[in-house]
């Protein structure tokens, strides 16, 4: 007869944030992860420029900074802000902006970027999804808690 030992694993569970450290987290931390994500776009041969018109424009690294860091700040301030008066507003918040980050991909395969500038760009709109994610159910954490 074989008796089976039950093990027990505690999953780590997600800390509770502050409304602001939520916020500047998520922003620095979406910055940084896309920097690295450029740098290996970068080492991967990617060129990051583009033609518009007729104009040719390099996206990276100061659009990497600018895009990772104005659309998050801007979305999550409102939700947090929001929050104060409704917290259902923090799920709905990192669904719909998980579906923008994702939803506007589209843009980036349609530019005319070279392969290697297109997955890597296409991968930092991916990025954006768990740190949004981790920032607004800490913070929604944070006012359980209390």
């Amino acid at each position: 007869m074989t008796t089976a030992t039950a093990t027990t694993r505690t999953v780590p569970a997600l800390p509770a944030l502050t409304r602001p450290v939520a916020v500047i987290g998520a922003v620095v931390a979406a910055v940084v992860l896309n920097l690295i994500v450029w740098g290996i776009g970068e080492l991967a041969g990617g060129s990051f420029t583009m033609t518009n018109a007729g104009v040719v424009s390099d996206v990276a690294p100061g659009g990497v900074i600018l895009m990772s860091a104005v659309p998050l700040l801007v979305g999550m301030t409102v939700a947090v802000l929001v929050s104060y008066l409704w917290t259902g507003v923090l799920r709905v918040g990192a669904v719909v902006g998980s579906l923008l980050s994702l939803g506007t991909i589209a843009m980036t395969v349609s530019a005319d970027f070279d392969t290697a500038s297109t997955v890597a760009l296409s991968l930092m709109h991916v990025v954006l999804v768990p740190v949004l994610v981790i920032a607004l159910e800490g913070v929604r954490r944070s006012i359980s808690a209390r």
